[in-house]
């Protein structure tokens, strides 16, 4: 399985919004005799327990009697820095399990057990579906409710400057206030509401300084080095607006094409001015999701 690598929150859209970018990690899942998840090199074995925990949702949902695997997963999702890594694992799991099982399920149950097993839509939607994705969750149970998902054309290069530092997405939750000021939420939910409107009419102009966050950018941004910096050095370079991708530690401008390297160049000169020292991508939106690549039975 090919699955993308993304972006959430897109700013204000805490655990809301996401993206899926071209930028892919492949997970090559084979049935065997013995039980449980096994990796198949050491680079997967860190992985184990995640996709331990997704074989035994998506065995559950779909009603398949467990067996067991041997997976790996390579790819270019670098790991712990906002882009879905986790995502990319689970999700290649599932769908991997799901044509080897014959349970046939389609992509918005798989999407469904992706969001149960992270918690939240905002990467899962989008690694599985593609595009621009507003997931809604069941407020009693979690349970995925819905997505709106808009296919993104190639007016739009999303700048992502990545830092070697690496944030796991449950280590920074932790630091989130238990409570908000009533306002700081009233100017988020304005700032995401915009954001989305932007993206699905396609008026991509009013995306130009449209991200105000003050949910969970004020807490994490201060933890890495350079970000803020960053992306207001790529708004300045002609970005269009910029947000903290996921939890971090990569920070994203939204520019058009004819500015989008010199925008990164400007991202990464703010980590150095940090002594930090970012990689740079110009990515565009992937619009299919987690697809087959090779299938051999």
């Amino acid at each position: 399985m090919r699955v993308p690598g993304s972006t959430s929150n897109c700013g204000a859209g805490f655990d809301t919004l996401g993206m899926a970018v071209n930028l892919y990690n492949d997970v090559t899942v084979r049935r065997t005799k013995q039980s449980g998840a096994r990796p198949a090199t050491a680079a997967a074995a860190a992985g184990t327990a995640m996709a331990a925990e997704a074989a035994a949702e998506f065995f559950r949902r779909a009603g398949v009697t467990p067996f067991g695997f041997v997976f790996r997963i390579a790819g270019d999702v670098p790991m712990s820095r906002g882009l879905g890594s986790s995502v990319t694992l689970r999700a290649g799991i599932v769908a991997a399990l799901n044509e080897l099982s014959g349970a046939r399920l389609d992509k918005p149950a798989l999407a469904a057990i992706v969001t149960a097993l992270e918690g939240h839509p905002d990467n899962a939607t989008p690694a599985v579906l593609g595009g621009f994705c507003v997931g809604r969750c069941d407020p009693a149970t979690g349970e995925l409710a819905g997505v709106v998902r808009q296919p993104l054309g190639r007016e739009l290069v999303f700048v992502v400057a990545s830092p070697a530092q690496q944030l796991e997405t449950k280590k920074s939750r932790g630091i989130l206030p238990k409570r908000l000021p009533y306002f700081d939420a009233v100017r988020s939910i304005n700032s995401a509401s915009y954001v989305v409107a932007a993206f699905l009419t396609g008026e991509y102009d009013r995306l130009r300084h449209a991200v105000a966050d003050f949910m969970h950018e004020p807490y994490r941004l201060p933890r890495i080095p350079g970000a803020r910096a960053a992306i207001a050095a790529g708004v300045e370079a002609g970005a269009l607006t910029g947000w903290l991708s996921g939890s971090g530690s990569s920070v994203m401008c939204v520019a058009r094409p004819a500015r989008a390297r010199k925008v990164g160049q400007a991202m990464a000169a703010a980590f150095a001015t940090a002594d930090v020292k970012a990689r740079v991508y110009l990515l565009r939106t992937d619009n299919h999701g987690l697809k087959i690549v090779s299938r051999r039975f």
